[in-house]
Parts: C-alpha cells; sequence; structure tokens
C-alpha cells in the first residue's frame, strides 16, 4: 500500500527512496502477508520507548517522516524523563500536533515496555543497550515495526538473542531499521559504494578512531538507590552500555564492517584501560581501548576510541588501498581515482533512516537491519572482552562467549557489583 500521505517533501529525498539505493542502506526482504498498522484509518500509531535525548530526536524524526504518523504512547524507567521528553515534542511546532500522549499512555518502570508496544504500531527503541533484546523479542512478538537504536546488546547471550528475534522479524514481514545513522547517508553511501566498485583499488588496510571528552553524568542522589543511580548513569557500567567501544565506537566500528563488505573479522586482539576516568562515579568502564581487527584475507583494521576530558578529539576512518586511500568520514578519496563528496540538497542521516522505515512500511516492503547491526555491535564486544581480559580472541570464540551481564532481578534495590576488570585477571566466559 502506497499512502497518500508523503513521506518526504524533498525530491532528492524521494529520489533516493524510490531506488535501488535502498537495498544499500538496508537489506529490503520480500513481505509475507504485512497488515501495516492497526488503526481504523490509515494513522501509524507510535510509541517511544525509551525517553532520553536520543529517544526525543528519533520520535521528532518519525513524525515527520509521515504527515500520518502520531505519537501515543511513551515509556520510560523513569517518569521524569517520560515528561521531559513530552514537554519538548510537545512544544515543537512541526510536530505538536502529531502528538497526542495523555496520562493514560504514558508509562515508567522496568515493564513500561510492554504497555508501548501494545498501544503502538511502530516502536522506536532508545534505552540504555542492555534492554535492547528483551524489548526487540517483546515487539516482533507482538508484530510492531521497529527502529532499534545502537548498539544492540551489551554480551554474547544478548547478540545471540538479537540475531534469532532479527529472524522473526524478516519472517513476519516486519521492518527493522537500525540507528547506525551512518549507513543512511547519502555521502557516505556514495564514499562505500565507490570502495567496493575498485576505486582505491584492492584493501590493504582500514583505520578508525572515535576519540572525545567527557559525556553527561547525572550525579547521585540519597533518595536512589544503587540500581537507580547506575541505571540514570547508565553510560558508566559495562552491564548497561556495554562500556564506550560499544555504545559509542560502534559507529566507526559499523563504517569498517560496510567497507569490508559485512564480511566479519576472524580474529579480535585489544587493549585499554582507565587511566583518566578514575573515579568511583565512572563505575566499571574503561576510558580508552586500541583493538586490531584482522580478516581471513589478511586485511586488517586498526582501531582507537577514548574519551578523556581536554585530550584532543578525532573522529575518522580511512580505508587504504593498492590504488589510494578512501576518507570515510570525511567523503573523499586520493589516489589514481581522486574523487570528492560533492552532493547538494538535504543529507539529514537521523531523518533519512526513518523515511525509509515509515516508507517502506506504506508501501508493504519490509527492510531488515538486523545482520550488520548484530555484527557491529559484536566487533565491540569482542573488542571489549579482547581488552578486559587481556586474551586474542577468535571471532568464533567471541561468538560463543557464555557471559551474561543481565542482573539477578530488575527492580529498584540493589545492582550488579562494580569490579574493574583486570587484563590477565579477569576471565574470558
Amino acid at each position: 500500500m502506497i499512502s497518500k500521505h508523503p513521506v518526504s517533501s524533498d525530491p532528492s529525498r524521494r529520489e533516493f527512496l524510490r531506488t535501488g539505493t535502498v537495498a544499500a542502506a538496508a537489506a529490503a526482504l520480500p513481505l509475507r502477508g504485512m497488515g501495516f498498522h492497526n488503526s481504523v484509518d490509515d494513522t501509524l500509531k507510535v510509541g517511544l520507548i525509551g525517553c532520553g535525548g536520543r529517544g526525543t530526536g528519533a520520535a521528532f524524526n518519525a513524525l515527520r517522516a509521515d504527515s500520518a504518523t502520531k505519537l501515543v504512547a511513551m515509556g520510560d524507567a523513569f517518569a521524569d524523563r517520560v515528561e521531559s521528553s513530552l514537554s519538548g515534542l510537545q512544544g515543537n511546532a512541526g510536530i505538536a500536533a502529531q502528538v497526542d500522549v495523555p496520562p493514560e499512555r504514558r508509562f515508567s518502570g522496568f515493564d513500561a515496555y510492554k504497555q508501548v508496544i501494545e498501544a503502538s504500531d511502530v516502536v522506536l527503541l532508545a534505552t540504555p543497550p542492555h534492554f535492547r533484546p528483551l524489548h526487540v523479542e517483546a515487539a516482533v512478538e507482538a508484530g510492531r515495526h521497529l527502529f532499534v537504536e545502537k548498539p544492540v546488546a551489551v554480551d554474547g547471550p544478548g547478540i545471540r538473542r538479537m540475531m534469532e528475534a532479527c529472524r522473526k522479524a524478516a519472517d513476519k514481514g516486519l521492518s527493522l531499521v537500525s540507528g547506525l545513522c551512518y549507513r543512511y547517508q547519502f555521502a557516505k553511501q556514495e564514499t562505500v559504494k565507490r570502495i567496493h566498485d575498485g576505486a582505491i583499488g584492492d584493501l590493504v588496510s582500514l583505520q578508525c578512531s572515535y576519540n572525545t571528552g567527557g559525556l553527561w553524568h547525572r550525579g547521585r542522589k540519597p533518595a536512589w538507590s544503587e540500581m537507580e543511580y547506575q541505571v540514570r548513569n547508565w553510560l558508566y557500567f559495562n552491564w548497561l552500555s556495554g562500556d564506550h567501544i560499544t555504545e559509542q565506537h560502534i559507529h566507526s566500528l559499523d563504517k569498517v564492517l560496510w567497507a569490508m563488505g559485512d564480511q566479519t573479522p576472524t580474529r579480535v586482539t585489544s587493549s585499554g584501560g582507565r587511566i583518566s576516568r578514575i573515579d568511583d562515579k565512572y563505575g566499571d568502564i574503561y576510558d580508552h581501548f586500541n583493538t586490531v581487527y584482522q580478516w581471513k584475507n589478511g586485511v586488517k583494521a586498526f582501531s582507537s576510541c577514548r574519551q578523556i576530558i581536554s585530550a584532543s578529539s578525532d573522529v575518522s576512518d580511512f580505508a587504504h588501498g593498492t590504488k589510494g586511500t578512501a576518507q570515510i568520514q570525511s567523503h573523499r578519496i586520493e589516489g589514481e581515482n581522486a574523487w570528492r563528496w560533492r552532493g547538494d540538497g538535504p543529507d539529514d542521516m537521523y531523518q533519512n533512516e526513518h523515511d525509509v522505515l515509515f516508507r517502506s512500511i506504506r508501501e508493504g516492503s519490509a527492510i531488515n537491519n538486523g545482520d550488520y547491526m548484530c555484527k557491529s555491535t559484536m566487533m565491540a564486544i569482542a573488542a571489549r572482552m579482547s581488552a578486559y581480559t587481556g586474551k586474542s580472541l577468535s571471532w568464533d570464540e567471541a561468538m560463543a562467549s557464555q557471559e551474561d551481564l543481565t542482573p539477578t532481578a530488575y527492580a529498584w534495590g540493589d545492582a550488579p557489583t562494580v569490579r574493574i576488570p583486570r587484563p590477565g585477571v579477569t576471565p574470558f566466559v
């Protein structure tokens, strides 16, 4: 079904959605009897789970993507986050008329996801990454289309759950779009296409960096339990975020995987530690990682990431070949086939991914980004496990890991014990 409601008013974006470029951005799958919504009219009911800054931004993009969408339900572990997000969305004149979330459809607590899924046709997931497998499984079981923020798990068991949930989504003809937004930026699509077409010759090596300063910390209040403190400051606890190599550097690793044709490495060797963020408030995560990924064909990728206040920043990705070098982040090629992206018009990758998601639902042509979003997440998890334990890991070993970071209970009381990983001492499980 093609809706009478436009997905986007921008011609370049419409052209992108009409052409085969969609296949390059996301794996198109045949539809098996998908009903695109449950409403009596053609309004798509959108639900948001995870009401922080990223979730609020995703809701804005979703409503902009299709004029016949309505945000009807919101959920978060904390009621104040729901209210803050809702206030921001209601205050945006461009989408305010599409926001319809009365008090009875505002949910909080660890089980909030259940009520949001029940009320929605399309679910946006932007909670701390630990909860992603649980929420995707529930949404797929209920037959809901999904926008799934990165990363999609924090451990091996979580990745395996996600892979199975993504397979079930495909079998049900559900659209599942990943928050690995660079895959939806036109400039990067063209850059990577040229790499695949041989513009830099045969790939020899890759390198990527995601070196930044510090991020937010919400402090601690006396009334908070340890569990509330950790969930509110989820960035700094491995069981919630997967460490910053998983939560943030995944973007760089996904570009490396993309350049490699989504073929996973065969071995991962990483080191890292805490040399700046050593205060207890930073939980159990590291502040820097350096990783070498090796593929079966001998290609290696050299990866660096850190979050250290007042240190220099660098976010860049390079693919080195026998005929030149592609600067993926800055969209240029140097060498025999020199080139630079000079596209005109809007190229908002955050908006593009939602435009594609809602177009796929309207047209009854499901897309599923499950394969690469699971692989990229696992690249990060494998490196973290290697650095934490001091062991070089094969891909198969990493994928078979039994380390399950799930707490004994989701309740506002005790939380997982904080233990700083020590290479050579922390075991690989």
